[in-house]
């Protein structure tokens, strides 16, 4: 069972009298939590550390540069963010974007290659910066739940694709991930027998704990076995390759080295806008998430101060981009961490890791992070999610596919710009043909939705015409289309012709200019268009549209009931006024 939600909400704290914009995750913290933070911070440690050494095989930095994105970075955001719960550190989908943009420009691990990873992280602080400054959290609604589903299951499979030769002892090929896969195929009876061994002992260990208790620390655990393995009976001798002498110490502050340059900016643009893209979804859907499960309210806007600080840190102290992590998040969420307590806590124990404890990492096998980061791709293919998609809703299954092929086939880039297109695709296609409907009397004499392929009339000579979406110029002919074929197939005399606007939010200058012409037509049918419920923001743009001047401002009620009731008034009077017939003779 969850524990309950803290005593006072983040923005409670901040009504009360507390107004600075940092420890806000931490804030207010009652004595009784700490124990529980302290253990929750060393459970993700313990976990996190092995993890974000596997991350460095996929972005191809310093396996040390992992240890890096769980010291500075994720103190920051636990300073400067919002959320209480939002784990920062190296993530599986940045790293792989990081990897495919700077392909072919530097050696992987070179010092001119970790100088663009942290130029890269640099770019995506600004980026994250400029969305904070003019409010921009609100894109992260712009990537849907099916297209991240279809993107991080791509990237799923690239990652396992891309360790399985590291797993055998066969070394890498290629950047593409069909590339390394038929690298490693044409080169199976090269494997490592050791590499195997150490391979299938890992997997054992880390599915065996993880059988047990999510708490029980596998990796770490493997980790520690396979140094020991190494050391005892001296697997590198057989040729089983290793980590090698790993630095110690703190990170060096410093600028990314890197020759400095627009066209280098310019071309590693598209890269740090397609991160910049991620960390805002991903970040800003794991915060709202967890959020929610205690009763607090999401911040995204500051949380994106303590991202663009988080991937600052990054660049500064020679690591890589570090994004919100739904992994790491659980893993504190579990342990019963519901503060940045937590990741304080996990970044002192790095730090003593750091200055203490760099030394047998040198005895690590290679093969160990390539079991560790292969499972972490296989957590990341959400079979169950592409299912429930596909049952549930088997457009958007294809839209994820489609996603999901991209990555892997691609590039995951590429994969990231497709998802953000057909996410408003998929937007403008539900909008493009909207589910309209006409509204009629029901049995009792309320109102009911009848679709507009089965039309009829409310009251005889009295048509309401019900358009379910803001009114734009892609849709704008199926309202004109839609409307001439009711008025042409209702009973004769038409009288008035409503549009009920409840759902109509916005109406552009095109749909406005189609509007005109429809009522000028109907007008010369002797047909009277009205409009029922109307929100102030539409009444104001079909002012400034000239349309209350075409059908008078008498023409928009507020209610059903007032429509039916001027209906009715105006019938009785246009009857009052007909002439009498002539019964003389």
């Amino acid at each position: 069972m969850a524990d309950p939600a803290p005593s006072k909400r983040p923005d409670d704290a901040g009504r009360a009298g507390w107004r600075f914009p940092i420890l806000k995750g931490i804030l207010p913290l009652g004595a009784a939590r700490f124990s529980s933070e302290i253990l929750a911070g060393a459970t993700l440690a313990s976990l996190a550390i092995p993890e974000v050494m596997g991350y460095t095989e996929i972005a191809g930095t310093p396996v040390i540069t992992g240890l890096y994105t769980l010291l500075i970075p994720m103190a920051l955001f636990a300073l400067l963010g919002a959320s209480r719960h939002l784990v920062v550190g190296a993530d599986s989908a940045t790293a792989a974007i990081l990897a495919g943009g700077l392909a072919g420009m530097a050696t992987t691990a070179s010092p001119e290659y970790v100088g663009l990873a942290g130029l890269l992280a640099m770019m995506a602080a600004a980026l994250l910066f400029v969305a904070r400054a003019i409010r921009l959290g609100f894109l992260a609604d712009f990537l849907s739940r099916t297209v991240l589903i279809g993107f991080l299951t791509g990237v799923g499979i690239q990652v396992a694709i891309g360790q399985i030769g590291g797993m055998l002892g066969i070394s890498g090929g290629g950047h593409e991930t069909l590339e390394k896969l038929a690298h490693t195929v044409s080169n199976l009876d090269r494997f490592s027998l050791p590499a195997l061994a150490v391979s299938l002992g890992v997997l054992l260990v880390v599915l065996g704990a993880r059988r047990l208790s999510p708490r029980i620390p596998g990796p770490l655990i493997a980790v520690m076995g396979a140094i020991a393995a190494n050391w005892y009976f001296d697997l590198e001798s057989q040729g089983l390759k290793v980590l090698g002498e790993v630095p110690s110490g703190l990170p060096e502050i410093a600028l990314p080295k890197v020759d400095w340059s627009l066209s280098l900016l310019s071309g590693l643009l598209p890269t740090a806008f397609s991160i910049f893209l991620v960390i805002l979804a991903q970040s800003a859907a794991t915060s709202r998430a967890y959020a929610a499960r205690y009763n607090e309210r999401s911040d995204e806007n500051q949380d994106l101060v303590g991202l663009g600080a988080a991937n600052l840190g990054a660049a500064f102290c020679g690591s890589f981009v570090v994004n919100g992590s739904p992994t790491k998040t659980e893993m504190v969420d579990s342990a019963g961490g519901r503060t940045q307590l937590a990741q304080i806590t996990t970044c002192t124990i790095v730090l003593a890791v750091l200055l203490f404890a760099t030394g047998p990492l040198a005895y690590l096998p290679n093969a160990v992070l390539s079991v560790i980061v292969f499972l972490i791709g296989l957590k990341l293919i959400d079979v169950e999610g592409m299912r429930k998609v596909f049952v549930q809703a088997r457009s958007e299954f294809w839209v994820a596919s489609i996603t999901a092929a991209a990555v892997v086939l691609v590039g995951v880039e590429q994969g990231i710009l497709l998802a953000v297109a057909l996410s408003l695709i998929d937007h403008t296609r539900r909008g493009y043909r909207a589910r309209n409907s006409v509204v009629v009397a029901n049995e009792t004499g309320g109102w009911r939705a009848r679709p507009v392929k089965d039309p009829g009339e409310y009251l005889p000579g009295l048509i309401v015409y019900r358009f379910s979406h803001s009114l734009y110029y892609a849709n704008a002919r199926q309202f004109s289309d839609e409307v001439e074929t009711l008025v042409a197939q209702a009973p004769k005399p038409l009288r008035w012709f409503c549009v009920d606007a409840a759902a109509i939010a916005d109406i552009d200058f095109s749909a406005a200019q189609v509007l005109r012409t429809t009522i000028s037509r109907l007008s010369d049918q002797g047909i009277r268009v009205v409009f029922v419920m109307v929100t102030a923001h539409v009444h104001k743009e079909l002012d400034r549209y000239g349309i209350p001047g075409m059908i008078g401002p008498d023409a928009f009620f507020s209610s059903g009931d007032d429509l039916i009731d001027a209906f009715k008034a105006s019938a009785q009077s246009d009857a009052g006024d007909s002439p009498s017939p002539d019964t003389s003779g």
